[in-house]
């Protein structure tokens, strides 16, 4: 404000403007304008009070005034512009980053195994760090072990080579852009470390340990894959074993249950002479306790046939009609004995498959239906074509099956219950049916009737 008007010092006040609003804050310069401004204008109205003002003077101040006002406008656009720029970089850079570390959790995603993994994680780890090398393998005992992965192949490898102590004492990660080496380590389940070793990597400490925090859950999934894969060849070794054990079993067991049969049968028929009526008794009732024996070895053949996935056998045209009157004939002596009934509804229709199994399949639903009947009682077996299937339907009239166990009925060993046994018998047949293209189902009528249905696809002359 003193100094004359004629000389243009006003203008240096945007000075501390410009650097106020480039590297200080919004309000410091907003007041530091409004002071540069009131000082000119002041300096203005004190020149005139006193008569040294023309219009020289006045216009310096002018100039003065906008000067100020255009540099602290500009100075504040432009820092604006700045932190604009700084913001979207840091957006791109954080975007890239994301990108590398997606990539990098696509390369080692799907159903890998532990080696496969580690292979797949060095490659994608050295592509994202571009690193010289980098080494990936289990740490037992300072020692890398296998699974083991070197990127390229022909880098220097520390496979079963003990780790320097230099090198295990930056397992924490330290080391970066700018050093030679990165060494940092996955965790497993186990205990046992996978080490990562990244000679020269281009990229902060900071953007690998993110990376590795990245292929932490899939090695993790890799590792479940690799013992749920043991435990399947386990299993498999095991039901292999099991198998032939039941192949083994029913098949030994069948030739001495033939022979008890048939010497037995031959008793009862006046063989060895007359017999007193208790033993007679006695035999009869081994000769049901061989049936069922011989009906349960039959049953395990056909379970362990059908539990290996290849059923086996020529398939042709089966008049099912025919089939299960046959069933009804065998049974007809065990009905009988318990004062059970068929009522019969069959019509001619017949499905395409393997004959023996699909008696199987029909007999097991009859002889529930006999067993679990009232004495007395009446089991009604229809047999209907619809449409491209065939429809047989066992009804009876036994207590049924529980509404808790109804989702188990055909479940394997469940035992107890209608069907119930060994526990097979429903298992097989739905076994059996789902092998020929169809289903066997359970319901309970508002009769109080339990209704077993089985529905095959109809043959070419059915």
């Amino acid at each position: 404000m003193l100094t004359p008007g004629g000389l243009v010092v006003g203008t240096l006040l945007t000075v501390p403007v410009a650097l106020a609003a480039l590297g200080g804050s919004r309000r410091l310069a907003a007041v530091l304008t409004a002071l540069a401004v009131a000082a000119n204008v002041g300096a203005g109205l004190l020149g005139t009070l006193r008569d040294v003002s023309g219009p020289q003077e006045l216009g310096n101040r002018v100039i003065s005034v906008v000067a100020v006002l255009l540099v602290g406008a500009l100075s504040l656009r432009a820092r604006e512009a700045s932190a604009r720029a700084a913001r979207l970089a840091a957006e791109e850079g954080r975007l890239a980053r994301e990108r590398a570390l997606r990539r990098l959790a696509e390369a080692v995603s799907g159903a890998l195994g532990e080696a496969d993994f580690v292979e797949r994680a060095a490659t994608a780890l050295r592509e994202l760090a571009g690193a010289e090398a980098v080494e990936i393998g289990r740490l037992t005992r300072a020692t890398l072990r296998e699974p083991h992965a070197l990127s390229p192949a022909d880098a220097p490898s520390h496979l079963g080579r003990r780790l320097p102590l230099e090198v295990l004492a930056r397992m924490g990660g330290k080391g970066g852009a700018g050093d030679s080496s990165f060494v940092s380590h996955l965790r497993r389940r186990d205990g046992e470390d996978l080490a990562v070793l990244v000679t020269r990597p281009a990229v902060t400490p900071e953007r690998l340990r993110e990376a590795l925090a990245t292929l932490e859950a899939p090695l993790e999934r890799a590792a479940l894959l690799g013992d749920l894969r043991v435990q399947g060849e386990r299993l498999a070794r095991r039901g292999e074993v099991l198998q032939d054990l039941v192949y083994a079993f029913s098949h030994d067991l069948r030739t001495p249950l033939l022979a008890n049969s048939m010497n037995m049968r031959a008793a009862l028929r006046g063989a060895y002479g007359p017999l007193p009526d208790d033993y007679r008794a006695t035999l009869e009732n081994g000769l049901e306790a061989n049936t069922e024996l011989l009906a349960l070895a039959d049953q395990l053949l056909l379970l362990a046939k059908y539990e290996s996935g290849e059923p086996g056998g020529e398939r042709r045209e089966v008049k099912l009609r025919d089939l299960t009157l046959g069933v009804i004939g065998q049974l007809g002596e065990r009905a009988g004995a318990r004062g059970v009934v068929f009522e019969l509804e069959l019509e001619g229709v017949s499905v395409h498959g393997l004959a023996h199994d699909l008696r199987r399949g029909v007999q097991n639903l009859l002889e529930n239906a006999v067993k679990f009947s009232p004495p007395g009682g009446t089991v009604w077996v229809t047999l209907r074509g619809r449409g491209d299937e065939a429809v047989l339907a066992v009804t009876d009239e036994g207590p049924g099956v529980p509404p808790a166990r109804e989702a188990t009925l055909f479940g394997r060993f469940r035992g107890g219950g209608a069907g119930g046994g060994t526990g097979l018998g429903l298992y097989l047949t739905r076994q059996i049916a789902a092998a020929h293209g169809g289903t066997v189902t359970y319901a309970r009528t508002a009769h109080a009737q339990s209704v077993f249905t089985l529905t095959l696809p109809r043959g070419e002359a059915g």
